[in-house]
C-alpha cells in the first residue's frame, strides 16, 4: 500500500475550545473531503490546553485519501502584545505615535510560550525576547522595566 499523497496544507485561526461547522471552515476543508464535525472535534481537543476563545493558529495537511493531519501553534505575537498593552489597536505611525507600554516581565513570558511552538522549539529564548521586543517597536508599543504605577 502506498502512502498517500498531500494534496493541500492550510492555515487556519480558529478560537480555542469553540471551533464548530461554519461557512469559513466549511470553504477551508469542503473541497478537500474532510468532515468538518470531526475535525472541529479534535481541535477543541487539541486546543483543550488554551483559555477558550484565544485565537490559535492551525497548520493542516490534507491527503489524497482524506485523512488529515494538524499542528496547534500559540497565538500571534501581536495578539499576546495588545492583551500586555490593554490596546484594541497598534499605532499607524510606529516610532512616533506609542499607544501603550509591556514590560520586560511581560514579554519574557510571551516567549516562554512562543517557545513552545514547534519552528520555534531549538530557538534559544533571548533570541525570541529579542525578536518580539522589535516586534513591540512596529506596533507602536513601548517597553519599560516597570509601569509607572509600579506593576511589573
Amino acid at each position: 500500500m502506498s502512502k498517500p499523497i498531500v494534496t493541500a496544507c492550510i492555515r487556519l485561526r480558529i478560537a480555542a475550545q469553540q471551533a464548530k461547522p461554519s461557512a469559513a471552515i466549511g470553504q477551508a476543508l469542503g473541497p478537500l473531503g474532510i468532515n468538518m464535525r470531526d475535525f472541529c472535534k479534535e481541535v477543541n481537543a487539541a486546543t483543550s490546553q488554551y483559555v477558550s476563545g484565544v485565537p490559535v493558529q492551525l497548520t493542516l495537511t490534507a491527503y489524497s485519501d482524506h485523512s488529515y493531519h494538524f499542528d496547534t501553534k500559540s497565538p500571534q505575537t501581536s495578539w499576546f502584545l495588545k492583551r500586555c498593552a490593554g490596546v484594541e489597536k497598534c499605532s499607524s505611525e510606529p516610532g512616533h505615535v506609542n499607544v501603550g507600554e509591556v514590560t520586560l516581565k511581560q514579554i519574557y513570558e510571551i516567549a516562554k510560550v512562543k517557545q513552545q511552538d514547534p519552528n520555534l522549539k531549538n530557538i534559544p529564548l533571548k533570541s525570541i525576547v529579542s525578536q518580539i521586543i522589535n516586534s513591540t517597536k512596529s506596533m507602536g508599543l513601548t517597553v519599560v522595566k516597570k509601569r509607572a504605577d509600579g506593576s511589573v
